[in-house]
């Protein structure tokens, strides 16, 4: 059994990972979280209590793991400290990561969140000594749950930019890929940039959901000032600026579905559909 520790358990990745490790009948798993889960955790995997942020907490969450699942920290991203955190993994024993990135590395170097605090996580976990895999989703299908009051109180969704395409990943397919790559030796040192099977508008987005519950959902297009100051209320600046970037001008490669998920996994990535109908309650 390989032990195996999961930060960020208890997000839109992190639980669908936990729930395949355990599946695999092949680790024992650690999930840590700032704190205790919500839900129940799946049979077998135990809990720490530890936050990225704070470098002092993670020596018992990392202490005998082999393997870690490293989240990029989310919004709170810019307080971590990237060697701290690889020093911590390498004094706890862990021998190899697989890091949560964004495709934005590549895509937005320019952007502080993306090119500087995503970046200077992915040299730190490269240039560890430690055997890494880094993943670079694109946009998540979860992010679409910022919609779930409207959806569930008036049937609408407003989200600008409504007729251009991205191709978001279901982050159950994420999950996958990472459980993949915590699991075995063959993603040692390759980096996957992970999207959804194909693009689709925020239009088409909320026309899915709609059809998920059998029951229409109006779409009305924000400008960009209005998303911008919805966003603000939870997210820095610098974040939106650049997200604002990503959803009204994305470039060729964001635009892109591309292959990694399918070579790691051996089929198609979910559709956005499909993470629709899965995820139906959230909207009712």
């Amino acid at each position: 059994m390989l032990a195996i520790t999961v930060t960020g358990a208890t997000g839109n990745v992190g639980q669908p990972l936990l729930r395949a490790l355990a599946a695999s009948g092949r680790a024992r798993v650690t999930a840590v979280s700032r704190r205790e889960p919500p839900a129940p955790l799946p049979e077998g995997t135990g809990h720490r209590a530890a936050d990225l942020t704070r470098p002092d907490t993670l020596g018992p969450a990392f202490d005998g793991a082999e393997a870690l699942f490293l989240h990029d920290s989310g919004a709170g991203a810019h307080r971590i400290g990237p060697h701290d955190i690889v020093d911590a993994a390498k004094a706890g024993g862990v021998r190899r990561i697989v890091l949560l990135s964004s495709q934005g590395v590549e895509t937005r170097p320019d952007s502080a969140s993306h090119g500087g605090v995503a970046r200077a996580l992915e040299d730190a976990v490269r240039g560890s000594g430690l055997d890494w895999t880094v993943l670079r989703p694109g946009g998540f299908a979860s992010n679409s749950y910022a919609w779930a009051e409207s959806v569930r109180l008036h049937r609408t969704v407003a989200a600008p930019f409504g007729d251009v395409g991205l191709p978001v990943i279901d982050p159950a397919d994420i999950a996958e890929v990472a459980a993949a790559a915590l699991l075995s030796e063959a993603h040692v040192g390759r980096t996957y940039v992970l999207t959804g099977p194909a693009p689709t508008t925020p239009r088409e987005r909320a026309a899915a959901i709609g059809a998920a519950l059998g029951e229409p959902v109006r779409f009305v297009e924000q400008t960009r000032a209005e998303a911008r100051a919805e966003m603000l209320a939870f997210m820095p600046e610098p974040v939106v600026e650049t997200t604002l970037d990503i959803l009204g001008a994305p470039t060729a490669a964001e635009r892109r579905a591309g292959p990694d998920v399918e070579r790691v996994l051996g089929r198609p990535g979910r559709t956005f559909a499909q993470w629709a109908e899965r995820n139906a309650a959230a909207f009712r």
